[in-house]
């Protein structure tokens, strides 16, 4: 645990304080309206649009097959070229190719694509296409201890999440240092391999936690891709956020994206610092209060999502008990839109600035001297600030769509839907008010 420390802003903007334009009362004011509005209208107009357009786009398919394989190739490379430096070069963060590369590119980075496109993890994951390779050497479908079980579902995939993302990602020191962050790649490697090996394919689409997170984060994407790629159509966001998930694991893998993305802008304010020295006073924890603040925040998510969901299905059911697991499952992709916008309006300037950091590194090591810019040099802190508010407000509106369709769907006539969406309509509203409570917050850079 020595790598815990109160780090500095990582997703900043590079300016040294900024106050909120707007005064928190009108600004949530403001948001609330819309978020109400949208919800009376929806009322009015019985179930949502999910109609995907008719009008598809086939790519040739030689193309297609010829990109990804270069997608493919290019990003096994980069893993591999940025493990080495992070192993062999230099121990300063700006410096060094795989703290550029990974956390801000490749794990921020691809969900943001995600948001925007769908996943694309089947396609560039480096192990994946490692076991694919030993498939082909031995000829069949490796699984030495036979199926995936059943009972584990989604869990090494949350779990990972938790661990990986919530704690290390975002309360640790590794994201900044070289050598760290090469250990965890090659670690997390030889988990994925491993497993792979054990379990055969399923074991990537179940156990991958960067799989999961790209997958549900492609469900809110407005651009449907079929056929490997290869036929291309446009949807609303919320089309694919009617549809349950499989299993409880989803169910908590959705919360902890939800409240880790929150939990990762708190960390930024100063309401956290003092509640973190509050906690290290008072249980005598150290560094360590800050992963016990979160995993505490999480259970209360937790908790949260299931009274709500509970809650939503009494009153659509009109008064008779549903199930919290039949709720839940239904209800639990209605938030990743929250989600996916809290993702993008936290995360782009970090990814943004970091790409063309990477860009410029990779150009002077192939010998030509191109000096790092900022692709964001001309933005604005109020216009980020802005940014942020517009997103988070957009996405708490897809959400309510979305949990609407799917109380039509669950409770039928138009009463029972709007009973069973008042709970989740309170939960986002209050949501919205954390949220924007957290981007209001002065935002003070390290750097």
């Amino acid at each position: 645990m020595a790598t815990l420390s109160d780090r500095a802003a990582a997703h900043d903007v590079g300016a040294s304080r900024f106050d909120a334009p707007l005064p928190f009362p009108l600004l949530v004011a403001g948001a609330a309206a819309t978020i109400l509005a949208t919800a009376a209208l929806l009322s009015r107009s019985g179930d949502v649009p999910t109609h995907d357009s008719t009008r598809r786009v086939r790519l040739p398919e030689r193309p297609v097959e010829a990109a990804r394989h270069l997608a493919r190739v290019g990003f096994a490379l980069a893993v591999a070229l940025a493990v080495l430096d992070g192993l062999l070069g230099p121990r300063v963060a700006a410096e060094n190719a795989v703290t550029v590369f990974v956390w801000p590119v490749w794990v921020r980075g691809l969900a943001l694509l995600a948001v925007v496109v769908g996943s694309v993890w089947p396609t560039l994951s480096p192990w994946r296409a490692a076991y694919e390779g030993l498939c082909r050497l031995e000829g069949d479908a490796v699984a030495v201890l036979g199926g995936y079980p059943d009972r584990l579902a989604h869990w090494p995939a949350t779990a990972g999440f938790v661990a990986g993302i919530g704690v290390v990602a975002t309360l640790t020191l590794v994201p900044r240092s070289p050598r760290g962050t090469a250990g965890v790649v090659a670690g997390y490697a030889a988990v994925m391999l491993v497993g792979g090996v054990c379990f055969g394919r399923e074991w990537f689409r179940r156990a991958d936690t960067l799989a999961v997170l790209y997958r549900l984060f492609g469900r809110v994407a407005v651009l449907d891709r079929e056929d490997e790629g290869r036929t291309l159509s446009l949807r609303f966001p919320w089309t694919d956020c009617v549809r349950p998930v499989a299993d409880g694991s989803l169910v908590a893998f959705v919360v902890a994206a939800v409240y880790t993305v929150s939990f990762d802008g708190f960390t930024n304010t100063p309401e956290f610092q003092t509640l973190l020295f509050a906690a290290r006073r008072t249980l005598g924890l150290g560094p360590v209060a800050s992963v016990v603040l979160y995993g505490l925040g999480l259970l209360g998510f937790l908790a949260a999502f299931a009274v709500v969901a509970a809650l939503a299905d009494r009153l659509g059911r009109g008064g008779t008990a549903g199930t919290v697991r039949g709720a839940s499952l239904a209800f639990a992709p209605t938030v990743l839109p929250i989600a996916a916008a809290y993702e993008v309006a936290h995360n782009y300037p970090y990814v943004v600035r970091n790409l063309g950091l990477l860009v410029a590194m990779a150009a002077r090591a192939v010998g030509v001297p191109l000096i790092a810019l900022d692709p964001l040099w001309w933005l604005p802190l109020p216009a980020f600030w802005a940014s942020q508010v517009a997103l988070v407000v957009l996405g708490h509106a897809v959400a309510v769509v979305a949990a609407h369709g799917v109380a039509v769907r669950r409770y039928g006539d138009s009463r029972a839907s709007r009973r069973g969406h008042a709970p989740l309509l309170v939960l986002m509203v209050g949501y919205t008010v954390l949220s924007l409570w957290i981007v209001s917050r002065p935002v003070v850079s390290f750097g």
